[in-house]
């Protein structure tokens, strides 16, 4: 047996206590203040973020991309205006993009719709910030006009970077939506997507807060009971969340941050901030049954749930500062918002709630709405029960089920869970487009019409930039032999640039722009021999350089999260075989997300459930954000069990009593979190952008697996099987441990405390004890 470590006295706080408990309302009015400079800090920080961000900024194919804007603005055109000469003057409002004309209308090579179209061609060339401006009327290239005849583009290269072209397009959109005579013009292209992309973002995300902030808070009375204890873990989220919006305000004046890094902060300020003061709120109460008065209770709580809540946030942290190894900014930005918000859950959790905490004492049990419940219950009798007693035997009969049968639910819950990973195997990789937006998006339907009614469109296929050619022979022979790979039509060269010693050749091949064909050009045309310098860009180069780029850097990232995982765990434990076990089971729980992902937004089963539009492939990026983000989570969870079953388990020696105990304890706590994170990712899940659909309802399997079959089932059934080996660490190591780790306090030996409400449960009495 291991020896029992005698507990702290219970009216030892220690400094931090001291610290957090001394002046609680002067702690309380400095955290008032803080969060309404942030409220100022951050406001407005949606329009300074981008949409962007899949690519690699340091690839060769993001170099020609830029010189070619430079030099050749209409290479790359990235806005379209859709002329529709089936619907002009007279069509109605309500036209549609792309709708029919009736028959004998006016097509596009009408003399009056010509005009007009030369007339709005013009007008663009002069917008300031607009540059390389084309059209069908102008070059009477087949790729610029449907094949009905009734449309026709208008395309033209939006300058600068992505805040820049935003607010161009701003400027000048009005001046071209809508009738202008005999036709009726749309805008499409990259950069009306990316706006679309943007304010639906915003919006969304308003919808996600409206919906879960009332359901979380219904949850959370459910949970404690008292409408006082259930609000401070909202508090506690909204803090985290204003003071992240003001960490990322003040980024967005350094780099680039993704707009849909906000998505995680509303997920994860009230995910975690509701998990942390959860457990703190849980352990305050159950101090506070035990006797202590407020301070000594705070005291007794920051030393075993602080401790906890500080580790979880460091693995939480560490996790999703992985994604700071990858180049693209979209990926980055996650980091900074999630270590931001992560970061600050955790302090509001340990510095401002203690301090309410302390305040509050007793009274955070008033308002105990459940009471109304109870006693509207018909033949309820006086003294029975609580309903968290009844949940603590469920845990303690179903934990005991476990360890009985512990090899048939290891191997059977291991078993299923790889089961569902199995569609994973097929993941394909792509990079994201208009398909994003829901099908009524403006510019959704323009890019859906050019894809359903034009023979191609600008900006498809690659582009390949020549630098430093020595003359029209070098060319021409460079062009010979981009000729002749296979299935390729090749155009150009076109060397009028702003300087010379510039060119590119346009290689078109049939299919999908990034579909696997294209993905293979892109090798084959940059293993031609070239005299010359030459970069290849377009859709499919940039998603071939953006898998290399995660290619190289999930090694390095991957290790991060699990050296630091292995120590931290490490360090809470003193343990070789529980950092292992998490690790293992962390990674395990995540096979049902990965195996969805695909299954559903890859293949497009439940797409017209869901209301999204599959494009047979997952964004390259994803599969790293949902990992980082979902692999913290449920370390998060992982890191509350194993704490409290170590402190057990030092109490007592009793290596099965103490899981038991650990479950009984925590497993409730654990469910109501994962439900309550679950509501708050499936509300972002709601949105309408279909890669926030994903994260949103991924995150959110991940976690309910985790907590449900993981925690419940597999970790129990696996540290039934290892016994007291669970706690084995080499000589060097323990000595380590018991130098740097950081153990937790715990409660005087004895009955476990009961939280108001509850009945004494014989099943939590330790064995020592009774």
């Amino acid at each position: 047996m291991s020896e029992v470590k005698k507990p702290p006295s219970p009216g030892e706080s220690g400094r931090w206590t001291r610290i957090v408990t001394a002046r609680p309302r002067l702690s309380l009015l400095l955290a008032l203040v803080v969060t309404a400079l942030a409220v100022l800090a951050g406001s407005g920080v949606a329009d300074r973020m981008g949409s962007g961000g899949w690519e690699d900024p340091d690839a060769r194919s993001t170099y020609a991309s830029k010189v070619l804007e430079r030099e050749f603005p209409g290479s790359q055109p990235n806005l379209l205006l859709l002329v529709d000469a089936g619907t002009g003057a007279g069509a109605g409002a309500g036209a549609g993009v792309g709708a029919g004309s009736a028959s004998g209308a006016a097509g596009v090579d009408d003399p009056a719709v010509a005009a007009e179209a030369e007339r709005l061609t013009a007008q663009l060339a002069s917008e300031q910030g607009v540059a390389g401006v084309g059209s069908y009327w102008r070059t009477h290239l087949p790729a610029l006009r449907s094949e009905d005849g009734r449309q026709a583009l208008i395309a033209a290269r939006v300058l600068g970077d992505e805040k820049t072209r935003a607010a161009v397009l701003e400027r000048i959109a009005p001046r071209y939506r809508g009738e202008h005579g005999p036709v009726r013009v749309s805008l499409g292209g990259p950069v009306a997507v990316q706006r679309e992309v943007t304010t639906t973002i915003q919006e969304d995300l308003l919808r996600a807060e409206v919906i879960a902030l009332p359901v979380t808070l219904v949850l959370l009375i459910i949970v404690f009971g008292s409408a006082v204890a259930a609000l401070l873990p909202l508090g506690v989220g909204i803090v985290a969340i204003l003071g992240t919006n003001a960490v990322l305000r003040g980024l967005t004046e350094f780099t680039d941050v993704s707009v849909f890094a906000q998505n995680l902060t509303t997920a994860l300020g009230l995910g975690l901030a509701i998990d942390y003061a959860l457990f703190i709120v849980r352990r305050f109460r159950e101090e506070l049954a035990a006797g202590r008065d407020p301070v000594a209770a705070v005291g007794a709580t920051l030393r075993t749930a602080g401790r906890t809540v500080l580790f979880s946030a460091l693995t939480v942290a560490v996790s999703l500062s992985a994604m700071l190894f990858f180049p693209m900014y979209f990926l980055r930005s996650f980091a900074y918002a999630g270590v931001a918000v992560v970061l600050l859950a955790a302090a509001a959790a340990l510095i401002l709630l203690p301090a309410a905490l302390v305040l509050l004492g007793e009274r955070v049990n008033s308002l105990d709405l459940r009471r109304l419940w109870r006693r509207g219950r018909a033949g309820a009798a006086a003294g029975a029960p609580g309903a968290d007693a009844e949940a603590g035997r469920g845990w303690a009969r179903a934990t005991a089920l476990v360890m009985r049968r512990a090899p048939v639910f290891a191997i059977a819950t291991t078993a299923g869970l790889l089961l569902l990973g199995l569609p994973f195997l097929g993941v394909k990789f792509g990079t994201v487009d208009d398909r994003q937006l829901p099908k009524t998006a403006s510019s959704h339907l323009v890019q859906q019409q050019i894809r359903d009614g034009f023979p191609g469109s600008p900006g498809a296929g690659l582009t390949v930039l020549a630098e430093g050619a020595a003359g029209p022979a070098d060319l021409a022979d460079y062009r010979d032999r981009l000729a002749a790979l296979p299935g390729v039509r090749v155009d150009g060269p076109v060397s009028s640039g702003a300087r010379p010693g510039y060119a590119y050749f346009s290689v078109v091949t049939e299919g999908e722009a990034v579909g696997q064909r294209a993905q293979d050009l892109v090798g084959q045309v940059r293993g031609v021999d070239a005299p010359f310098d030459t970069s290849v860009t377009g859709q499919a180069a940039v998603l071939v350089d953006a898998q290399k780029a995660i290619a190289q850097k999930l090694p390095a990232a991957l290790a991060l999260v699990v050296l630091a995982t292995l120590l931290l765990v490490f360090l809470l434990t003193g343990s070789v075989l529980i950092p292992v076990q998490a690790v293992l089971l962390n990674a395990l729980s995540l096979t049902a997300m990965f195996g969805a992902v695909v299954w559903v937004f890859q293949e497009g089963n439940l797409s017209g459930l869901l209301s999204f539009t599959s494009t047979g492939d997952i964004e390259t990026t994803l599969p790293v954000l949902m990992f980082c983000i979902a692999f913290g989570l449920s370390m998060d969870y992982g890191v509350f069990l194993i704490s409290r079953i170590k402190e057990e388990y030092e109490r007592t020696g009793d290596h099965e009593g103490a899981v038991r105990t650990g479950l009984v304890r925590t497993g409730g706590l654990i469910t109501a979190a994962a439900v309550i994170l679950a509501v708050v990712m499936v509300a972002i899940g709601s949105s309408r952008v279909t890669n926030t659909k994903m994260l949103g309802l991924g995150i959110a399997l991940a976690v309910l697996m985790d907590a449900l079959v993981v925690r419940s089932l597999l970790v129990p059934a696996v540290m039934k099987l290892t016994g007291k080996a669970t706690w084995w660490a080499p000589g060097p190591l323990r000595r380590l441990h018991e130098r740097f780790g950081l153990s937790e306090g715990e409660s005087a030996p004895g009955p476990l405390p009961q939280v108001p409400g509850e009945a004494p449960d014989p099943d939590r009495i330790p064995a020592g004890s009774r």
